[in-house]
């Protein structure tokens, strides 16, 4: 920018160009004082500043006539586009939302095979490309440390004891089945009862009791009287399942993320086929935690999801993947 150019930018007040597009508009100067709370003198002298910056006579008036003058016209019209372009400031500056950045926590028991919860991942992902995860696997008993701790945004986890800081809505409802490796003497055995199972060694979680998270599997296994020596337990799937496949004794695991295995040869269904054991996988979160935009928003759109999607359409293996 010239010299002379970019002083008059800079000594101008740029409130005189306001003051001046209100005068013409208002067809006078003590109108466009009402206009804009000011005292006629006050419009008079800026007015009179605004000519000495231009150098030109806008506005010929006296007390039986007011006309804009032909340089007045044309400064009038460069007002009103500016001011337009001023008044769209907030819209172009509004944040579009492939622009939105951030850092998200998330703490998940292990093993969390949820399509529903990968389905709004992705849409979250696809309408927001440069926000990045972290995914961290633990016990359950540790996401919900986690997230508590604020350590973690939000965590998908089992719940074993209500915290009294965190919210829980149920994700997704999973049901679980036992199974067995073939090394194990029941592999391949069609046509058992449970009463099969009553002295096999067994193996399984550390939440499979009655004050834990897997209460459900361990009332079963009180119910049917199951003395078997419990040889090998874990907090993590993939480790109880190498135990039952490695023929330390049989054990359970959610039916629909051991499918493959099963079709695979690696794990073999054993009783009960109907009426197994359900367990609810919650999505946790810390309402009184401060958030960032982008953490607020996956918080916000899993849980429209949860409330938008009947909880049988959340629930693996659906009522047509069981076996009577």
């Amino acid at each position: 920018m010239a010299g002379p150019r970019r002083r008059f930018v800079w000594e101008l007040d740029w409130n005189l160009l306001r003051t001046f597009m209100v005068i013409v508009q208002e067809k006078g100067l003590t109108a466009a004082g009402e206009k804009l709370s000011l005292k006629q003198p006050t419009i008079s002298n800026a007015l009179r500043r605004l000519e000495t910056h231009m150098d030109c006579r806008l506005i010929e008036r006296n007390a039986s006539h007011f006309s804009v003058t032909p340089a007045g016209q044309r400064l009038f019209s460069e007002c009103v586009a500016l001011f337009d372009i001023v008044s769209g400031l907030p819209q172009r500056m509004e944040q579009h939302p492939a622009d939105l950045t951030g850092h998200i926590d998330i703490a998940l028991a292990s093993h969390v095979v949820c399509p529903f919860f990968d389905e709004v991942l992705a849409a979250f992902h696809r309408a927001f490309p440069q926000v990045t995860l972290s995914m961290t696997v633990a016990s359950s008993h540790d996401v919900a440390a986690a997230v508590a701790n604020r350590d973690a945004s939000l965590g998908v986890c089992l719940m074993e004891e209500r915290h009294p800081k965190l919210e829980y809505d149920l994700l997704y409802r999973e049901a679980f089945g036992y199974f067995c490796g073939p090394r194990h003497s029941l592999f391949g055995k069609s046509d058992l009862s449970l009463s099969a199972l009553r002295h096999e060694p067994y193996v399984s979680f550390k939440t499979d009791q009655m004050s834990g998270a897997l209460w459900p599997v361990a009332l079963l296994r009180q119910k049917e009287g199951f003395e078997g020596a419990v040889i090998g337990t874990s907090s993590h799937l993939e480790e109880v399942k190498r135990l039952i496949i490695a023929g330390f004794g049989f054990g359970p695991l959610p039916i629909h993320v051991v499918e493959d295995d099963v079709r695979a040869g690696r794990l073999w269904r054993l009783p009960p086929h109907v009426s197994a054991p359900m367990i609810d996988v919650h999505l946790v979160h810390d309402p009184s935690a401060r958030r960032g935009r982008a953490e607020g928003l996956l918080l916000a759109e899993l849980r429209q999801a949860i409330a938008s999607r009947p909880l049988d359409e959340r629930s693996y293996p659906g009522p047509r993947s069981e076996r009577a």
